[in-house]
């Protein structure tokens, strides 16, 4: 795992044809990758469908209270969705974050487990403290055993309890090696909603945003999560810069076919490295 406290930068890479489609097999060769303009040597590179550690954030405020056995169920189905190795586990936020899994027991393998243990913690109750959540779920993550870490976000984009700040997030975001999908549900009357920030988590960690025309498309969109990270890239690099000025570092992917054929990529835009 990439940390201020360690050298190999890693990049959780999507390659997509025109029409959309996943472009598997490529080899080391296919990829480069640019900080701030300057060339960088690929050190770390793998294409397997590997397990992931990925935690799931859902919304439980009040806002939530029509919404909640549809979620549930759809987070059930990205459980199903994922590789069975998968780590799992799941964060319910309204005032508070709440693990839905014991402390003994803070990841799981299972769909029943997961979902009945969201059953019993999502109450759709209470204010949104969404940027808690974040925060809280991107330390989680960081206790598991894989070397991917996906957090899937599922809430309107609101925010009226944190006592972190949406700027913090994004520096976190950034700082972290954790992917951050999110999943905005929102409708005309809700004033709070907000999910043009959702979408900027996204974006700062290289994730990606959705905004599901209503409920009942949120497991469509949750399926298809699931297989975009069963479909990814990992790259990692040693980074030419030595400094550690806290400044956001601009990265670039590329990608190609075998045939020299530009491929369209998605990963986050840059990282930060604070002081020692």
């Amino acid at each position: 795992m990439f940390s201020t406290h360690s050298e190999l930068v890693v990049l959780h890479v999507m390659v997509r044809e025109k029409n959309g489609s996943f472009v598997p097999n490529l080899p080391r060769s296919s990829f480069s990758v640019q900080e701030d303009n300057q060339p960088q040597t690929i050190d770390l590179f793998d294409q397997q469908d590997a397990p992931v550690t990925v935690g799931l954030l859902i919304d439980s405020s009040g806002s939530m209270r029509l919404s909640r056995k549809l979620v549930i169920a759809a987070a059930t189905t990205f459980a199903e969705t994922s590789n069975s190795r998968d780590e799992l586990f799941a964060l319910a936020f309204n005032d508070d974050v709440t693990s839905v899994l014991p402390s003994d027991t803070p990841f799981t393998s299972s769909p029943d487990t997961l979902r009945d243990a969201m059953s019993a913690a999502i109450s759709a109750t209470g204010r949104t403290a969404l940027y808690d959540a974040v925060a809280t779920g991107l330390s989680y993550v960081s206790r598991g055993s894989h070397e991917r870490k996906v957090l899937v976000v599922v809430s309107d984009g609101g925010d009226n309890a944190s006592a972190a700040t949406f700027d913090n997030i994004l520096r976190q975001a950034q700082a972290s090696n954790t992917v951050i999908y999110t999943v905005a549900l929102t409708d005309q009357f809700d004033m709070d909603a907000n999910p043009r920030r959702l979408k900027a988590i996204a974006d700062a960690s290289g994730g990606e945003a959705f905004t599901p025309p209503d409920i009942a498309h949120v497991e469509e969109v949750l399926r298809r999560v699931a297989k975009d990270i069963r479909n990814s890239y990992t790259l990692g690099y040693v980074s030419t810069n030595e400094s550690r000025d806290g400044r956001l570092r601009r990265v670039h992917v590329y990608a190609k076919t075998p045939e020299g054929r530009t491929l369209a990529v998605r990963t986050r835009q840059g990282y930060v490295v604070g002081p020692r």
